[in-house]
């Protein structure tokens, strides 16, 4: 084993005398993969953020020592860190929208970080900003380096994140779930640029993640989180053969199998279920404007003919790598951006069509779980209200004591407390925010649910439970989903029929069982090649 890097003991961090981690000791040794695994809200980032002192004031931090390299961080002032954070040891948070600043182009929040550590020249900054952003798989970087954060898909955002965190050459990464919103081709290309990096420069990496077979690939040691206690740390190989924790059997029984769609029940057979929704020859097209004009010179096809159908009752996966068009698609097939054309109709009604309040009310029909729940709450609301918001504006008829009884009920059906009403967004975990957001689309019970990346920030073992909970929702009210995902693992597990996207366009469609065991399209084997193996 290399030396100790970081070292960690007894560890506790308390909000209002409510403590979320609780004596917690560890240690991070020079050129290892260290991994934090368990469930949202069991303290995993919130260790991460108070070793690096990013814990709001309110926070209460004890801990009988925290060294790296035999530093007391204990010991440091404030400016001083200020010189740790970044270049020492590296983040890339969880959230990458939340975390990026919307009004600093790309390119000058990677500099940023090397002006701030390092006397480098203007033109050796463009240099490694640019070779950062090749290293990430950001296509076309000399385009990307001047665009802004809303300008790239989630996955990008998250790619940007990882090339700010790697910007000051830290000896110690820890990545919050650095591919959660990363495809899984994409994921391949990330993990093996962490790992090249770990062997040319010996850094180490704190992994924080839910993705237990990513972690038996990547990490060399694995420590097991339960509400704010260390229950189990173990080698990677010892850990997968023989754990020991109830807790850790638990995650690794609920992780989700590609053998999922092999060999389970037949089906009821998809054309027998009358058709919900059709979408035929649906396009969003961007205008480039180029000179003093601003005349249109070309379109950016970010979705480029898209026809298909899903019926009443099942689940059609949408799956394919970040930028190709899927978030694309699903917002645009609700109208909630411009610059579409080709029809998309709902039980027969054309919604390309519909504008004011007919296309609001259309809309209790049809809801959305976003990418990102965390900016597509409103800050200022509480939970309760953000659920109820739904109810009020489509369900007006419904007073004030139904709408409380009915978000009652639905956070009980998310596996959320009833108290979690009276509390904002940014009290919650990243996996616990998303639960808020299913619960509000189901608010108006929808006909079709468009869910864009449901499960991407859970853990597995709650992933595993909100899968139950839209299986169990579907088999009593005849939802329908439009599953957009980049984990096909998830996939095999509730899907019925998966359409493969690719630069705008669908290149492969069909039965789960068929696309996942007998691809056709060799994109399609691309994505299965790439997803992560349990590695025994």
């Amino acid at each position: 084993m290399e030396k100790k890097l970081l070292e960690v003991k007894g560890l506790s961090v308390a909000f209002k005398d409510e403590k979320v981690v609780d004596d917690i000791s560890f240690e991070v040794y020079s050129g290892e993969t260290f991994a934090l695994v368990g469930e949202s809200g069991s303290g995993k980032s919130i260790t991460a953020l108070s070793v690096l002192r990013l814990l709001p004031t309110n926070a209460e931090v004890y801990a009988s020592e925290i060294t790296l390299n035999n530093d007391n961080l204990m010991s440091i002032t404030e400016i001083d860190f200020c010189s740790i954070r970044g270049k020492r040891i590296g983040l890339i948070f969880q959230d990458p929208m939340s975390s990026l600043n919307p009004v600093m182009t790309i390119g000058e929040q990677i500099a940023e970080v090397m002006r701030i550590h390092f006397s480098y020249t203007k033109a050796e900054i463009e240099t490694a900003v640019y070779e950062l952003l090749q290293q990430v798989g950001i296509p076309q970087p000399a385009r990307r380096i001047n665009e802004y954060p809303h300008q790239l898909s989630g996955g990008q955002r998250q790619r940007i994140m990882i090339a700010i965190a790697l910007a000051g050459k830290p000896d110690l990464l820890i990545a919050d779930e650095p591919t959660t919103a990363l495809d899984v081709t994409i994921q391949a290309q990330i993990l093996e640029l962490l790992k090249s990096i770990q062997q040319k420069t010996g850094m180490a990496l704190w992994l924080i993640s839910h993705d237990l077979a990513l972690v038996s690939n990547m990490a060399d040691r694995i420590a097991v989180m339960q509400q704010g206690k260390i229950v189990e740390t173990e080698s990677t190989k010892v850990f997968f053969k023989q754990a020991k924790h109830p807790y850790s059997l638990k995650l690794l029984a609920a992780l989700p199998s590609m053998e999922s769609c092999v060999n389970k029940e037949l089906k009821q057979t998809v054309a027998t279920e009358p058709c919900l929704l059709v979408v035929e020859d649906f396009k969003v097209y961007y205008p480039i404007r180029k000179g003093v004009f601003k005349r249109i010179v070309d379109y950016v096809r970010a979705v480029d003919g898209v026809s298909f159908h899903l019926h009443k009752g099942k689940t059609l996966a949408l799956v394919g790598e970040s930028g190709c068009g899927k978030t694309t698609l699903g917002k645009g097939l609700i109208n909630l951006i411009q610059s579409i054309s080709g029809r998309v109709l709902l039980n027969g009604i054309d919604l390309t069509d519909l504008r004011g309040d007919t296309l609001r009310k259309k809309r209790s029909e049809i809801q959305i779980v976003f990418q990102d729940p965390f900016s597509s709450m409103n800050p200022r609301m509480l939970v309760g209200e953000i659920i109820a918001e739904g109810i009020k504006a489509l369900h007006p008829e419904i007073g004030l004591v139904g709408r409380q009884e009915r978000v009652a009920d639905l956070l009980q059906q998310v596996e959320l407390p009833l108290s979690a009403a009276l509390r904002y967004p940014h009290e919650f975990s990243g996996g616990q925010r998303q639960r808020v957001c299913i619960a509000r689309a189901l608010a108006v019970d929808p006909k079709l649910i468009v869910c864009d990346e449901p499960t991407s920030a859970l853990d597995v073992s709650v992933q595993a439970q909100i899968i139950d909970l839209l299986k169990k929702l579907q088999r009593q009210q005849g939802i329908s989903y439009l599953f957009i995902t980049h984990d096909l693992a998830v996939v095999a597990e509730i899907a019925d029929e998966v359409a493969v996207m690719y630069q705008g366009k669908i290149v492969e469609h069909g039965e789960v069982e068929q696309v996942l065991t007998h691809p056709r399209h060799q994109y399609t084997k691309t994505l299965l090649e790439a997803v992560p193996k349990m590695v025994n």
